[in-house]
């Protein structure tokens, strides 16, 4: 739906960019899980190294400076498309679904349950996949990326 008016190529490239905060951070997940198991999965994750690299280098107190700078710069910014300002919302909050299911991932750690574990880590990296896939494939094609619940939230955020 794009509604708010045309958008270019340049701001769907620049909507997608901030997908990779979730997936990156979304990857200790898929190291718990499916990785581990699956080593020829890492090789579609070979692209991601040097954006891996820079994010974890930042180290945590980095990480929160990116994620509140995409917040204040481009969010709030209304100089900037809303589509572009949208998509970068949307990638903020799959990004704190990512943080609340890593701390239910340590609520449920407790010894013997590696089973559960590896449950709920994998059911959290194929959701934040998807939802990350599917946004990127609608941002490339110029619609807003419409998620259940997540995106009401996302207008209700950006004006």
């Amino acid at each position: 739906m794009s509604w708010r008016g045309s958008t270019t190529v340049s701001d769907r490239i620049f909507a997608c960019l901030p997908y990779l905060l979730p997936l990156i951070d979304g990857l200790v997940f898929g190291y718990v899980s499916l990785l581990r198991q699956f080593p020829a999965l890492q090789v579609l994750l070979l692209p991601l190294q040097p954006f891996i690299l820079i994010y974890g280098s930042l180290g945590q107190f980095g990480q929160l400076i990116v994620f509140f700078a995409l917040f204040f710069l481009i969010v709030r910014n209304e100089k900037i498309s809303h589509f572009i300002r949208f998509n970068t919302m949307q990638a903020i909050l799959l990004d704190i679904i990512v943080f609340l299911g890593s701390i239910i991932l340590r609520i449920v750690a407790l010894p013997g349950l590696d089973f559960a574990v590896q449950t709920v880590a994998s059911t959290i990296f194929i959701g934040i996949v998807a939802a990350i896939a599917y946004s990127v494939a609608q941002s490339l094609m110029g619609r807003y990326a419409e998620i259940p619940a997540i995106s009401d939230a996302v207008y209700m955020q950006v004006r």
